[in-house]
C-alpha cells in the first residue's frame, strides 16, 4: 500500500476551512452548531418541519333509539321535475300560439287516452296516431296519461309517479315521431292539467 504524501500548508489550510463550515447531516440538538458560527447567516435556511395539525373531532350523531321515528328525510333527486324540463324547452312553435295554447285558450283537434294502458300498448297507439293526426294537418292534439299513483319516496334512488307519464315525452323525442312534433307542454288544468301533455305539430310535408 503507497504511503500518502503530507499535506501541504496551503492544503491543510483549505481543509480547516472546509471543516469550519460543514455540518453534519443529523447533528444531535444540543451538538448542532448555529448557522451563524458556520458563516451561513446569508444563505438560504431550512425551516423546522411542524407537525400536523390534529383533526377536529367529528360532530356526534343524535341519539337514536329503537322505535324512533326519523326526523327528516335527505332527498336525492337532481334532475328537475319534468314539467320543469318541458317548459325550459327551447320554443320551436309560433311564441303567440304557444302562450295561448299554455293558458289553454287552443282547443286541441284530436286527443287519445293512454291512461291505464301499459308501455308497450301505450306507444303502439300513440305512434299511429300523431303521424295519422300530422297527416290530416292537425297542429294541436292532446295526449291523457294520467298523473300515475304517488308512492313512498324515501329511498336513496327517487322513484317519479307515473311510467306513462314520465315515458311518452321521451317517444314524442324519437323517430319516428321525432320529425312531426314541434312541441310538448304540459295541459291546462282545464284539458288533464299534470295528467296530459299538449302536442304541437309540424305541417305535413
Amino acid at each position: 500500500m503507497p504511503r500518502r504524501r503530507p499535506l501541504r500548508p496551503e492544503e491543510l489550510d483549505l481543509w480547516q476551512q472546509v471543516v469550519r463550515t460543514a455540518l453534519p447531516i443529523d447533528p444531535d440538538p444540543q451538538d448542532r452548531p448555529k448557522r451563524s458560527e458556520a458563516g451561513l447567516d446569508d444563505g438560504p435556511q431550512t425551516l423546522p418541519a411542524q407537525p400536523p395539525r390534529p383533526l377536529a373531532p367529528p360532530p356526534p350523531l343524535p341519539l337514536f333509539r329503537l322505535g324512533d321515528k326519523v326526523r327528516t328525510v335527505t332527498r336525492h333527486d337532481l334532475v328537475p321535475p319534468l314539467s320543469e324540463r318541458l317548459a325550459a324547452a327551447p320554443l320551436r312553435m309560433d311564441a303567440k300560439a304557444f302562450a295561448r295554447m299554455s293558458r289553454g285558450r287552443l282547443a286541441p283537434e284530436a286527443r287519445i287516452d293512454l291512461h291505464g294502458m301499459t308501455l308497450s300498448e301505450a306507444r303502439s297507439g300513440l305512434v299511429p296516431f300523431i303521424l295519422e293526426a300530422q297527416a290530416k294537418g292537425r297542429r294541436l292534439v292532446l295526449v291523457i296519461t294520467g298523473k300515475g299513483r304517488s308512492g313512498r319516496d324515501d329511498g336513496p334512488l327517487p322513484q317519479r309517479p307515473g311510467a306513462l307519464k314520465q315515458q311518452v315525452p321521451v317517444w314524442l323525442r324519437q323517430e319516428p315521431l321525432a320529425r312531426a312534433v314541434l312541441q310538448v307542454a304540459e295541459a291546462h288544468p282545464r284539458h288533464g292539467g299534470a295528467g296530459a301533455y299538449y302536442v304541437y305539430l309540424s305541417r305535413p310535408r
